[in-house]
């Protein structure tokens, strides 16, 4: 079979999670007649269990945690509960946090225990805030002395810091060996840690001295001696980085992995890319919800109480923001009724200067996330959006003047218009540089409630601008 072929003979994951879907109703439907049903309901129950038992079955851990993700708590506890004991931990892994909640509460203690006990000292130390509490003496105690020493090592730093991230299974070898030598070495393995793109090279007291990449090991010589092939030069981190900084860092210099040193130069672990990949993409979705003002990931089936808790918070703010944008038009409530051409055009302007704001704000927290705004450019900054704004003020202001114009046959309106919209969109240039720099010298994430917050300006800066113009020239 080609590759093509195989692509389309394999179903796409949205059809595997309605088939399975389809499956489990259809189980549910037998059951519910089990009772005095006839010996062929019980057949169809059984291969009914049985299909979906093989479509679970041959699933990735990663596709599994999606169809997890996508099923209603009830349907979602009936799959986990299929699920084959040994590859609960990798699938505890791969789920979001709002999920793995709901999974962890369905077993008990013995179950997250046989679940944990496969797993790396990197990948138990990521699920040790999610376990209950009162299991996690049994689960330490369980765990051999290099183990633990290691679990509590990565539990040390903060999630955001590399030492949260790294891995300790890595191969070192030492330089003053021949690279035949290291092949024999590395025969002895059944199979290489994932993403071993690179060995280690230390010295007697540990400390790093190089890497030699596996394709330099094939190409050379046998004869040779490491230290004369390793690359002495290599991107090393520190446990205490800043995980983000380190996955600009991999992407930057194409990195598969890089070696994590201490203060000494000690060599103590590994950060691979399956790490950075996943830190960036749960990166991006908190960036996306703290945009909406949500406070954190929300499982789409959770409770409702649970859906309130997580959006009361900015929805109250949006609540008090509307209500001031609300005052502001009832300030011109006697210009409206002498000209209620006001009324229909007023959300224009306030529309496009929301938009315009949330793409200031959008860009200038990307260029936060990658360090490329200063103090020193600041100001650089707020000239050059307010450019963009002016031009884009002027441009569109004269379109929709004229369309104003010709729809009410005024000219005084359609120039209301223009200005309304030019001051409109500058003052979202604005606001769309300042509220990310307020936010970090407050000493909170820039992106959050930023859609929020330049909504709310450009709309009741909107209307006021709009309508005090039409007050003043108008009426």
């Amino acid at each position: 079979m080609t590759e093509a072929e195989s692509r389309v003979a394999t179903p796409r994951l949205h059809d595997r999670i309605e088939t399975i879907t389809d499956l489990l109703r259809r189980r549910d439907d037998l059951v519910l007649h089990a009772p005095g049903s006839p010996d062929g309901d019980t057949a169809a129950l059984d291969a009914t269990n049985a299909a979906l038992q093989a479509r679970l079955d041959e699933l990735h851990p990663a596709d599994m945690a999606d169809v997890l993700e996508s099923l209603p708590l009830h349907d979602r506890i009936a799959v986990w509960q299929l699920v084959k004991a040994d590859r609960d931990g990798e699938i505890l892994l791969e789920v979001s946090d709002s999920v793995r909640e709901s999974l962890i509460a369905d077993m008990d203690d013995r179950e997250i225990l046989a679940a944990v006990e496969p797993l790396d000292a990197d990948e138990l130390a990521d699920l040790v805030d999610d376990l209950p509490t009162e299991m996690l003496p049994e689960l330490m105690a369980s765990l051999d002395a290099e183990q633990r020493e290691r679990v509590q090592s990565a539990m040390s730093y903060d999630e955001d810091r590399v030492g949260a991230l790294m891995d300790f299974e890595m191969v070192t070898i030492r330089e003053d060996i021949s690279l035949e030598v290291v092949l024999r070495y590395l025969r002895r393995f059944e199979e290489l840690p994932a993403q071993t793109d690179k060995l280690f090279v230390v010295n007697a007291e540990n400390v790093l001295t190089g890497v030699l990449p596996l394709h330099w090991l094939l190409v050379n010589s046998p004869d040779r001696m490491v230290h004369d092939v390793m690359a002495p030069d290599v991107n090393t981190f520190r446990p205490e980085d800043d995980a983000y900084d380190v996955a600009q860092a991999f992407e930057r210099y194409d990195l598969v992995t890089a070696p994590v040193v201490d203060d000494r130069g000690r060599l103590i672990g590994r950060i691979a890319v399956d790490a950075m990949v996943d830190l960036i993409r749960e990166e991006g979705e908190a960036e996306a919800l703290s945009r909406g003002g949500l406070r954190e990931e929300e499982d789409i089936f959770a409770s409702v109480w649970k859906s309130i808790r997580n959006r009361w918070a900015w929805l109250a703010v949006n609540l008090v923001t509307a209500f001031v944008a609300s005052r502001v038009i009832g300030l011109f409530e006697h210009s409206i009724e002498k000209l209620v051409a006001l009324a229909a055009l007023m959300p224009i302007v306030a529309g496009i200067g929301g938009n315009s704001g949330n793409q200031t704000i959008t860009m200038i927290v990307r260029a936060m996330a990658l360090d490329q705004v200063s103090v020193a450019s600041i100001r650089r900054l707020w000239r050059k959006e307010l450019g963009v704004a002016l031009i884009n003020g002027i441009v569109w202001g004269s379109v929709i003047g004229v369309v104003a114009w010709l729809l009410y046959d005024n000219i005084a309106l359609g120039l209301v218009m223009m200005s309304a919209m030019t001051l409109n969109l500058l003052l979202a240039a604005f606001m769309g540089v300042g509220i990310p720099m307020l936010m970090v010298k407050a000493g909170r994430d820039p992106a959050l409630g930023s859609s929020v917050l330049i909504t709310a300006m450009t709309d009741s800066g909107g209307f006021f601008i709009f309508l005090g113009l039409a007050t003043i020239f108008l009426l």
